[in-house]
């Protein structure tokens, strides 16, 4: 799905200012490795960007701080996961103060790869599909 320019632009923006959690999440989900799936950073769709993307399990990771429990924001936050799950993303929502040590950055890095790999599987990839009807008319 393509996004607005605007959306493209504010992207671009976030790719230069990746908060501190942010950042270290991303030293260790950038490795391009044979078999393990790439994530993206910032990468927008639709109305909204994505603080990490996998295309191949269309598995978004959001970095949420403190901000993201004041005012409207909780609100906001269910809206954007409803529509982004209407679009065939799941969202996994890791807090960011959660991720202040390396061994703790290194913990959710590794669960974040399983976790791709394991939606990989056409048991849980939304562009296929229901199953087949069982054999015999059950």
């Amino acid at each position: 799905m393509r996004a607005p320019k605007r959306t493209m632009s504010d992207a671009r923006q976030l790719r230069r200012k990746l908060s501190v959690p942010e950042a270290r999440l991303w030293r260790l989900l950038r490795t391009r490795v044979a078999g393990r799936p790439a994530f993206r950073r910032q990468h927008p769709i639709g109305p909204y960007v994505l603080d990490f993307y996998c295309a191949k399990a269309c598995l978004a990771i959001e970095v949420d701080g403190f901000a993201h429990d004041m005012g409207d924001r909780p609100q906001r936050d269910i809206r954007r996961d409803e529509w982004l799950a209407s679009q065939g993303v799941r969202v996994v929502r890791m807090d960011a103060g959660r991720l202040t040590s390396g061994k703790e950055t290194e913990e959710a890095a590794d669960a974040i790869v399983r976790m791709a790999v394991d939606m990989q599987g056409p048991l849980h990839h939304a562009s296929h599909g229901p199953p087949p009807p069982l054999r015999g008319g059950g």
